[in-house]
């Protein structure tokens, strides 16, 4: 494992959207390899898969609002050995097309790369409907699938690249939001290896997507108090990088997971699991508790919903309190 820098405060700088960061990872394989296809299902303005259609006509599939049909087609698509990446909006992608990509794609485990953008409540006022607040945990429940929620444009860029050359079905999580700068350009990713942005001693901050540099905010308020937070950013959840949570749980003995997602069902279950079962420690979760959110500006509902640093920060706090 490479060793992590050495710990200086973070500087929050926001880049691209990861959807913005999708499109044009899509186009470079386009260019690379004539059997990467795409398709979209009537919002390819706002998944950034557009530019692919325009550069690449005839490996690009419109399928209209028919987000089922869509998995259906990208399934026979790889069946016929093409690598084809299927998106639309996560509520949509999931929800809508979970009985093919079940019995088309999981059950078959056929090459499809499914990409659900506009995810979690960080869309803003497009409301209730299209906030997708459950894709990870759906797509962690089929069976063969690899679900990947990459932090900023970088990890994205890389990611995209790692699943085109990845054998398999998998889902990509995209927002909407300009996600703050976490790598440089030439950070590297590996499908199923986290990444450790940070060392610490006394607990470790375990995140995904946009949370990542809420952990890395939260961790420069916990080394003020002087705290020692370690920063993980577990950017494939399945499949889980075991070794590397197994080792956060030993070595700080005090877990706190962060996500834009339901607590119930996506990152934090599962890294529960791996804690469980490996080395038990003292764990705490940060994401949205059982409800729904209403429309409104993004970051009034990131603040509302508490996937903010300061929330990281004292889920930390409470997690050190019951560390053995």
């Amino acid at each position: 494992m490479a060793t992590p820098p050495v710990r200086t405060k973070y500087e929050l700088r926001l880049g691209a959207a990861t959807r913005e960061a999708f499109g044009k990872a899509l186009v470079e394989l386009g260019a690379a390899n004539q059997h990467v296809v795409v398709l979209d299902a009537d919002l390819s303005k706002s998944t950034y898969t557009a530019e692919f259609g325009k550069q690449f006509p005839e490996r690009f599939f419109e399928c209209g609002i028919a987000e089922a049909n869509m998995v259906a087609i990208g399934a026979g698509l790889a069946c016929s050995g093409k690598i084809p990446f299927a998106s639309s909006f996560s509520a949509f992608a999931l929800n809508k097309g979970f009985e093919q990509l079940r019995v088309t794609a999981a059950f078959p485990r056929v090459n499809l790369k499914i990409v659900g953008t506009h995810s979690g409540i960080s869309i803003g006022e497009d409301g209730p409907s299209q906030m997708s607040i459950e894709d990870i945990s759906l797509a962690c429940s089929l069976a063969g699938f690899a679900a990947i929620c990459p932090a900023d444009e970088f990890a994205m860029t890389r990611l995209v690249h790692a699943a085109a050359a990845y054998d398999g079905p998998l889902f990509i999580r995209a927002g909407r939001a300009k996600a703050p700068v976490i790598y440089s350009a030439d950070q590297e990713f590996s499908i199923g290896k986290a990444v450790q942005i940070a060392d610490g001693s006394d607990v470790t901050l375990i995140a995904c997507g946009l949370l990542v540099a809420e952990s890395l905010l939260a961790a420069d308020l916990l080394d003020a108090e002087g705290i020692s937070a370690r920063v993980i950013d577990l950017h494939t959840i399945k499949p889980i990088d075991r070794d590397m949570i197994a080792r956060a749980a030993a070595e700080t003995g005090a877990i706190v997971v962060a996500e834009e997602h339901l607590v119930d069902s996506g990152l934090g279950v599962r890294v529960a699991q791996v804690v469980a079962e490996t080395h038990p420690a003292a764990m705490e979760f940060v994401g949205i508790e059982n409800t729904y959110a209403e429309s409104g500006p993004p970051d009034a509902l990131l603040d509302k919903y508490g996937l903010r640093a300061k929330n990281v920060a004292e889920a930390a706090r409470r997690a050190l309190k019951r560390k053995r």
